[in-house]
């Protein structure tokens, strides 16, 4: 996926790994991917990766930053041009994050700076002083936006439970860094959010769309944000040393773990997609399974009960044996990666009209994992 010619790394990489070199190159996608070489070159020390980290961060700073209104574009055209300028707070969310890791990779103290301003144009553009929370777009201006979606396939809603979540996980990595007061105080703002709105006390799920005022827009239950809530949440209370608060995030995750084992795991140990009220989906995505073996591991290590690393576990030898392309028969114009499928039906197919690789699929979810299991058993 490295782009030689024009920089960065290439936009696309369809299901039956034929490159797409002229498809625009998405704000999410870079920022994961410098986001997952500097956390894998310290696990351990990988100069390869070390310098696709340096390559990812070049490129990113250079096409994405908007040097006239601050943040980052989402979406770039193959030759680095902007393309759609508009500020997705999860988009900023994700610079903020990949800028704080590679910072501690690097030491560079531009990095560090340039996610401390875009943290700050967040907190003066997208929070909501009266009613709390974020808001989820804005346009190029940092003005009102009518269309906030996140993609296509989201609903319309003022505020969502997915951006909130990667502004949790963003801010938890820049507090680790700064130790900013600034940074703390919004980080126990979205840690409370989780607990006294997103989460619902009854089912264990998380609740997904709302208005500006909090009115609940969707009945739908995300089993691999709920999962992936669940570590992310006990983590970000970690990082603020508050006993109270990590003790209070632990029992909310144990609760969001019981209810995905309960409502959202397959006979074969897969996770499925979500429920939409009475419909479920039983694809298996590929984010789901890997935020599953990491927030079921979390749980056992809270709880020490059993069931939760059986769950992990199993997950993982499902991902082995479906989600893992192990094909040989890639393209010419591409060598064998053994990357992984973006969705599984539920009989173990592998949908190829899925991506490979492309704006939402991208080394951040498979690779994360690996290194947060990694850290929990001790291996560093």
């Amino acid at each position: 996926m490295t782009d030689h010619r024009h920089g960065g790394f290439y936009g696309r990489m369809d299901g039956n790994g034929v490159l797409h070199p002229e498809s625009d190159k998405g704000a999410v996608l870079n920022a994961r991917i410098l986001w997952a070489f500097s956390a894998g070159a310290k696990i351990p020390k990988d100069t390869s990766y070390e310098e696709m980290a340096h390559r990812a961060y070049d490129y990113f700073i250079t096409h994405f930053i908007d040097k006239v209104y601050g943040g980052v574009y989402w979406m770039i055209d193959f030759m680095g041009k902007p393309v759609e300028n508009k500020k997705q707070v999860y988009a900023q969310a994700f610079a903020v994050y990949a800028l704080s890791e590679y910072y501690l990779l690097s030491g560079k103290q531009e990095a560090i700076d340039g996610a401390f301003e875009i943290f700050n144009l967040i907190e003066k553009h997208s929070l909501d002083i009266e009613y709390g929370g974020y808001t989820e777009a804005l346009n190029r201006e940092w003005g009102t936006l009518d269309d906030v979606r996140l993609s296509d396939k989201d609903q319309q809603a003022t505020k969502t439970m997915n951006t909130h979540l990667h502004l949790l996980e963003a801010y938890t990595q820049l507090y680790k860094v700064t130790q900013a007061k600034e940074v703390r105080e919004a980080l126990q703002h979205l840690i409370r959010l989780f607990i006294d709105r997103f989460v619902d006390i009854k089912s264990g799920h998380l609740h997904l769309f709302f208005d500006q005022q909090w009115n609940l827009l969707s009945d739908i239950d995300s089993y691999g944000h709920d999962i992936e809530a669940s570590w992310l949440l006990v983590e970000a209370a970690e990082a603020l040393e508050d006993e109270a608060l990590i003790e209070e995030t632990k029992r909310v995750s144990v609760l969001l773990a019981d209810a995905v084992l309960r409502d959202g795991v397959a006979p074969d140990g897969s996770l499925y997609n979500e429920r939409h009220g009475d419909h479920p989906d039983k694809d298996r995505h590929w984010w789901q399974q890997a935020e599953a073996v990491v927030g079921f591991w979390n749980a056992f290590q809270i709880t020490n009960n059993q069931t939760f690393l059986d769950a992990s576990l199993r997950t993982w030898d499902y991902i082995k044996q479906f989600v893992v392309d192990n094909s040989t028969s890639l393209t010419p114009l591409t060598p064998l990666t053994q990357e992984w499928h973006w969705r599984i039906d539920d009989i173990g197919n592998p949908i190829l009209s899925e991506d490979k690789a492309g704006p939402w699929k991208c080394p951040y979810h498979n690779s994360r994992m690996c290194i947060e299991i990694i850290i929990r058993l001790n291996f560093l």
